[in-house]
């Protein structure tokens, strides 16, 4: 009872943006991660998570531990009139944390909050259009990841992604990815590697794909990897993400380099889970 309250008042500093010594965060995570996963909650993901049955067991796991941590370090807020459920919670951590289970320690470190939208929603933009002139427009988004404290979802879309796995389009992992790649303060499409030797080879791949997809989308070829990507590199890490995790068979014979890439990053190879 005592080491419980002890937990959640951890957890409480950690919302609140109070520093606390790394090894009890270890800790408070360690204990979170192997206390039992409830059935309900696996159930749920079970309907919701095409792919959670094709891990591996032991992948399955490290998932249930992440999703745990998850749950608790993050908070989830219902906007434009939305109730936010268990089943909503569970199914954007469960694949928010497909991104985790290369081990890397962190839990989207900068992130506190995850806002959600019943459905589409609305924001202003102001856009400089030239000669001195801004724009403002209203702009339909279904997610963005901002650089401090906040990814914002639209449940109508991660229902649709959910039910749709093999798209190639799925706006939790899209978000997420960003969320890796902001971690530096930079947004840029290079996440925070292992080692620095990893830092060329990954340069060297994503922009030899990056402008590959660029030159497909100009001259109208087909390509795996959705047309969105060729907006920046830092959409490409994103939408690159959102292929390897829903369609990995494909990417790996079109983009074997570019998959390989992604593989060592996420330590992860999901062509072996269909």
């Amino acid at each position: 009872m005592v080491e419980t309250i002890i937990v959640f008042l951890i957890i409480g500093l950690i919302l609140a943006g109070i520093l606390i010594s790394p090894v009890l965060i270890k800790q408070r995570r360690n204990h979170l991660k192997h206390r039992p996963f409830p059935p309900l909650w696996n159930a749920i993901i079970e309907n919701h998570l095409p792919i959670y049955l094709h891990l591996a067991p032991a992948e399955r796991r490290r998932l249930q531990g992440h999703i745990q941590v998850f749950l608790a370090e993050k908070q989830f807020i219902g906007c434009g009139g939305l109730q936010v459920t268990e089943e909503m919670k569970l199914t954007i951590a469960a694949v928010a944390c497909l991104l985790l289970l290369n081990e890397r320690g962190e839990y989207f470190p900068k992130l506190r909050s995850i806002l959600i939208y019943p459905s589409t929603y609305i924001v202003h933009e102001t856009v400089a259009t030239g000669n001195y002139v801004v724009e403002e427009r209203r702009v339909a988004r279904l997610g963005e990841s901002w650089t401090h404290d906040q990814v914002i979802l639209s449940w109508e879309q991660v229902k649709q992604d959910t039910g749709n796995w093999t798209d190639g389009h799925n706006v939790v992992l899209h978000e997420f990815a960003h969320q890796l790649d902001q971690e530096d303060a930079k947004t840029e499409g290079v996440p925070i590697l292992p080692r620095k030797s990893d830092y060329p080879i990954w340069a060297q791949v994503m922009t030899q794909e990056y402008q590959q997809l660029c030159n497909d989308v100009q001259q109208g070829v087909k390509t795996v990897i959705d047309r969105y990507g060729a907006t920046n590199p830092a959409e490409f890490f994103a939408v690159a993400t959102e292929t390897f995790f829903e369609k990995p068979q494909q990417l790996l014979k079109k983009h074997p380099a570019l998959y390989e890439l992604l593989q060592r990053y996420y330590q992860l190879n999901p062509a072996q889970w269909v």
